[in-house]
């Protein structure tokens, strides 16, 4: 089965989660699949610094950066073609609520990077599976409106999905909501207070659940 991965930079605070990027590659690896990554080739919101969690006075490429995970193997996000692969995977991390969207600062008003929604509304369009991670699930809620989705507990973003239409299931660590009819499986990961052995089996009950809806 053959994934597109979409990251968002390198690093929680402003980029892509590092440990549900590399454990979602794991995982489809393990499992027998395949994957691309993509990245926006866009300029990151800001940079911080991952030692103080200050921002930094510097500029950062979302797709120069997410190519450190993917170490250099990796392409624009407009290049992808959503009949080239069996399924899409968003892990999470603040970048996908500052670089994928402006959910960071806007909330249930935010706007989507204009490529992020096309892609994300003609796999879902084309029947084909959606997995996101920790916070990407309010990307979907943002895009798709009616879907199951869980970020874990926490009232406040679950309200916000309500608020956008979606609905949202409280889920613990290591578990995954599936919204059948939709084929979206989410799953909380960092949106809880985890380790990386619960990201790593999070992120395998999600790409396992995906690969027997093909």
């Amino acid at each position: 089965m053959k994934f597109a991965i979409i990251l968002s930079g390198c690093g929680v605070y402003d980029g892509a989660e590092i440990h549900e990027s590399t454990m979602t590659m794991l995982a489809i690896s393990r499992n027998g699949g395949s994957y691309t990554i993509f990245a926006p080739d866009v300029k990151q919101h800001h940079v911080v610094n991952h030692l103080t969690g200050e921002e930094m006075d510097e500029s950062r490429n979302v797709l120069v950066e997410a190519a450190r995970i993917a170490r250099g193997n990796i392409h624009s996000l407009d290049k992808y073609d959503y009949n080239d692969f069996d399924a899409l995977i968003l892990p999470g991390g603040f970048g996908v609520a500052k670089n994928l969207s402006t959910y960071a600062f806007d909330g249930p008003d935010c706007k989507v990077d204009k490529v992020v929604e096309k892609i994300i509304r003609d796999t879902h369009a084309a029947g084909k599976p959606i997995g996101a991670l920790c916070i990407s699930p309010v990307l979907i809620a943002k895009i798709l409106g009616k879907v199951d989705v869980t970020i874990g507990g926490d009232e406040a973003t679950a309200s916000h999905i309500e608020a956008l239409g979606a609905v949202h299931i409280p889920a613990g660590k290591r578990e995954i909501v599936i919204d059948t009819k939709n084929r979206i499986v989410t799953s909380p990961c960092y949106m809880l207070d985890a380790s990386i052995a619960d990201i790593a089996e999070g992120a395998e009950n999600v790409v396992k659940a995906i690969m027997v809806m093909k």
